[in-house]
């Protein structure tokens, strides 16, 4: 078997004139856990839809276990276990009885013996009785995960998967995958929250269907050049405004009530030297730090260097 648990290789895909991705190339390897990470209209659901045979690529190849998932998408979805955005739970059906539906739609006989191991691993099994219907978001993000992974699939890839969840219930989900990983299963997911990405082994940045960069959330990080600076002040927008004057600045993004500056060369009092900026132009300041890069910083650098 190939190390390699799916490959991209130049695919693109359109809707009618407008490209969703383009000449998208990369590679899975067998038994990591794999980020597709961007903001809405990134490319991300199309080619997680090409991945699992869903969609047609309009060029290009798609490879999952050696298979084309187009024109082998029987063979593929014995393999691949696929949870999407709007996964589709039976609400009139009970815990056990929708593992069962999904179980079998699979063709699966002998299934009790899994489905009580999924059910201990998503704490799902003193409810086996209660309704789908009746289930909080997290009890029902839960469940979803253990129908896509009642079959036993070695790929499993999930859609956004902890969009509107709760963070209690997001924190036990990423146990789960933890779970999952440790037993060898090749786990691919898109995410819009770049702290989730984090916990990839590698992460793809897409913007408009196009790749920015390709490595692991540490690798990135370290790409970022100069130094960065955390600024926090009461008057935001004049702030911002000022620290774009400051000697050596290169970029200054804005993370909501912060601001991240991005230093070519900083001194050791570099600190000091941007509080005293903001203040002599007459700006109150909350906190000037130093901070570690971001997956955030890095992504929106790419996305500047993109459109410059």
């Amino acid at each position: 078997m190939s190390a390699d648990a799916i490959v991209l290789d130049r695919v693109s895909r359109s809707y009618g004139a407008v490209p969703a991705v383009k000449e998208l190339s990369f590679s899975i390897r067998a038994g990591e856990m794999f980020g597709l990470i961007g903001p809405d209209g990134a490319g991300k659901t199309t080619t997680i839809r090409m991945i699992c045979g869903l969609l047609h690529a309009d060029a290009g190849s798609v490879r999952v276990l050696g298979l084309d998932p187009a024109r082998q998408h029987r063979e593929v979805t014995h393999s691949v276990g696929y949870l999407s955005q709007r996964f589709s739970l039976y609400a009139d059906l009970s815990i056990n009885e929708n593992i069962a539906f999904f179980a079998e739609i699979h063709g699966m006989r002998d299934y009790h013996a899994t489905r009580q191991r999924l059910l201990e691993l998503t704490q799902l099994t003193p409810f086996g009785n209660r309704l789908a219907g009746q289930l909080s978001g997290g009890m029902k993000q839960k469940l979803a995960l253990a129908c896509t992974l009642i079959h036993q699939p070695r790929v499993i890839v999930l859609d956004e998967p902890t969009t509107g969840v709760d963070p209690v219930s997001r924190r036990e989900f990423w146990k789960l995958l933890s779970e999952f990983l440790s037993q060898g299963i090749t786990i691919l997911m898109s995410t819009p929250y770049l702290d989730e990405a984090e916990r990839c082994s590698r992460v793809a940045l897409l913007h408009q269907g196009q790749l920015l960069a390709l490595d692991s959330p540490g690798a990135l990080r370290q790409t970022l050049p100069g130094s960065l600076f955390e600024v926090i002040a009461p008057d935001h927008r004049r702030a911002v405004s000022a620290l774009r004057t400051f000697p050596g600045v290169s970029n200054v993004q804005t993370f909501g009530e912060r601001a991240h500056v991005q230093l070519t060369q900083a001194s050791g009092d570099a600190v000091a030297q941007l509080g005293a900026h903001l203040r002599n132009a007459g700006i109150d300041v909350t906190t000037v730090r130093q901070v570690p890069p971001s997956l955030e910083d890095v992504f929106v650098t790419r996305l500047g260097e993109l459109q410059s």
